[in-house]
């Protein structure tokens, strides 16, 4: 026992400790000081704004900067100008290494579409005017025709009729075609017989049974 503490505490060992200590500490420092040189550890290019940027003059800023710029979708913005920049990653503002794909989202050239819902003679004027507006429709004041009032007997684009499930860009201006009351004044056959035919049930024994001749004859006479 005593000479185990004796060699354990002899310069020899302890020389051997610190030299072991001093090669762990040497690989450790070179290690981060490697890894630092390799990934450019505290240096980097600040990521530009390019938000409501044309495209062409996001890509002229990228490449000024040794950045890529990628445009991978498109939205719809109305407050932006087609083509410009909508969402960009990486963020403005953050540190990328040189040669970095930036990511944008363009602002659509064109108005995104939906389909036309089933309105025509199918619905009222005031419902029609409430689901075409929830879909962002702009609607004019309607054309009124001879028909049912406030039924929907149509609707128009730009002079262009269109149909249920046709796809119309949004925001466009449509035309409800409703009806304005009138019927016409053109009777029915069915109505003129009602009418002739309905008698009083207390009328009894007075009433008179009208035949197909007499039905004739009243027609005749009325036109």
């Amino acid at each position: 026992m005593k000479n185990f503490f004796k060699k354990l505490l002899s310069p020899m060992v302890w020389g051997n400790l610190l030299a072991m200590a001093t090669v762990v500490v040497a690989l450790f420092a070179g290690m981060i000081w490697w890894l630092g040189a390799y990934t450019h550890h505290g240096e980097g290019i600040e990521v530009p704004d390019m938000y409501g940027m044309e495209y062409a003059r996001a890509i002229e800023v990228a490449d000024a900067k040794g950045l890529v710029l990628v445009a991978n979708d498109s939205t719809y913005n109305k407050a932006l100008p087609a083509g410009s920049i909508v969402i960009q990653k990486p963020v403005a503002g953050m540190k990328v290494k040189e040669g970095r794909i930036i990511y944008v989202t363009i602002n659509s050239l064109t108005m995104p579409r939906v389909a036309l819902p089933d309105l025509i003679d199918n619905s009222s004027y005031r419902e029609a005017q409430a689901k075409l507006q929830a879909l962002e429709f702009k609607v004019n004041p309607p054309v009124l025709i001879d028909g049912e009032k406030d039924w929907v007997y149509g609707i128009r684009c730009e002079g262009r009729n269109l149909s249920s499930g046709d796809m119309v860009a949004k925001e466009s201006m449509l035309t409800l075609v409703i009806g304005n009351g009138y019927l016409g004044d053109e009777l029915e056959l069915e109505d003129l017989m009602g009418d002739s035919l309905s008698v009083d049930s207390t009328a009894g024994d007075e009433a008179e049974t009208i035949n197909d001749d007499d039905i004739d004859t009243f027609l005749e006479v009325f036109e």
